[in-house]
């Protein structure tokens, strides 16, 4: 009878610990299994190469609308380009990003106090947002009011010149002004944009070369080659409606190609040092991952699919406005289905 005691004391004691023990088995350290550091290097050059060609063509695809009719700016089919990739930029925010970011702030490797005890995640998501749009309304402003002084000027200089000329001038000035303005809007759009992507980027990359385990590697590879594409898709269409000299439009779409790749190769450098169960590792990532979902989901949400929904061209047709949802769904549900692998 003393031994059932004893036997029900032990069951009990050990069901009292068992959730503290599960936690507990969710270990700090390296994880050594299927580790195969040749061939897992080999996966990650294999990474490198297909996600750098994914990435240019992904980004330069809707750059085509200078020499390919269909895919300029003013044409249907991109505005179904532009919901489609801002569904993915959505869906990369929402699906991919911040759950990361929810994951890496809530390790049970984390101290229970602060990081247990608050959604760290989700405050930097929002002060991300919120500082995104505090930077896209005084760039905004700043572009503006410096374009509207070079407009007064120029009035002032042709009412010097010929006074008759004065009232086509100005119509003339006004067209061309609030042309420009979208412009630098869109410039604006585009280098925040780009900004977000890239600290998404460069993390993922680094998880990956660090990582040396093939079966963790193989599928990410493939997932994160149509990542890439998608989003560079996204970036793209931004940039062509910016209207960037050809050289600042190079150097965004070789900087956005570079990106992933560059931060597989630094994983690679830094794998024997790099322990992404660290304190540090995990809190750095974490804040730049939910820095990053914010971001990218303002942008999607306000200056992609607000913008070009309620465009008075897609206001006015039905058949527009059935095709801008359907690839909105379209990349929103493809992105996501990549959740599952990467």
């Amino acid at each position: 009878m003393a031994n059932f005691k004893q036997a029900q004391f032990f069951l009990c004691y050990l069901l009292i610990l068992l959730p503290s023990l599960v936690r507990g088995g969710c270990t700090c350290e390296p994880e050594d299994e299927d580790r195969n550091k040749p061939l897992a290097l080999k996966y990650k050059m294999a990474a490198i190469a297909s996600i750098l060609v994914a990435g240019a063509i992904g980004v330069c695809f809707p750059l085509l609308g200078k020499t390919v009719e269909a895919l300029r700016p003013e044409k249907n089919v991109f505005f179904m380009i532009k919901a489609f990739a801002a569904g993915v930029i959505l869906s990369t925010g929402f699906i991919h990003v911040l759950p990361d970011a929810t994951e890496s702030l809530t390790s049970p490797c984390l101290n229970e106090n602060p990081w247990g005890k608050f959604p760290f995640a989700g405050l930097m998501a929002m002060a991300s947002a919120i500082a995104t749009l505090m930077v896209d309304m005084f760039a905004t402003s700043h572009y503006a009011k410096s374009h509207l002084n070079k407009t007064q000027q120029d009035e002032e200089k042709t009412y010097e010149n010929d006074g008759n000329l004065v009232h086509v001038h100005t119509h003339a000035t006004h067209g061309h002004a609030h042309g420009s303005s979208e412009v630098l809007r869109h410039r604006v759009v585009s280098q925040v944009l780009e900004l977000g992507i890239v600290v998404h980027s460069v993390i993922i990359g680094i998880s990956l070369g660090a990582s040396e385990s093939p079966k963790t590697i193989k599928p990410l590879v493939a997932a994160l080659t149509f990542h890439q594409f998608f989003e560079g898709m996204g970036l793209g269409g931004c940039i062509s409606q910016a209207k960037f000299k050809s050289r600042s439009v190079a150097i965004m779409a070789l900087f956005f190609s570079l990106t992933t790749p560059v931060g597989i190769a630094i994983g690679i450098g830094i794998s024997n040092i790099y322990n992404e169960s660290s304190p540090t590792a995990l809190i750095v990532e974490g804040m730049l991952d939910a820095a990053s979902a914010g971001i990218l989901i303002y942008m999607a949400l306000v200056d992609l699919l607000a913008a070009d929904f309620m465009n008075p061209k897609l206001q006015n047709s039905g058949k527009l406005q059935a095709a801008a949802v359907f690839a909105l769904l379209l990349g929103s549900g493809l992105m996501s289905l990549l959740a599952v692998w990467a």
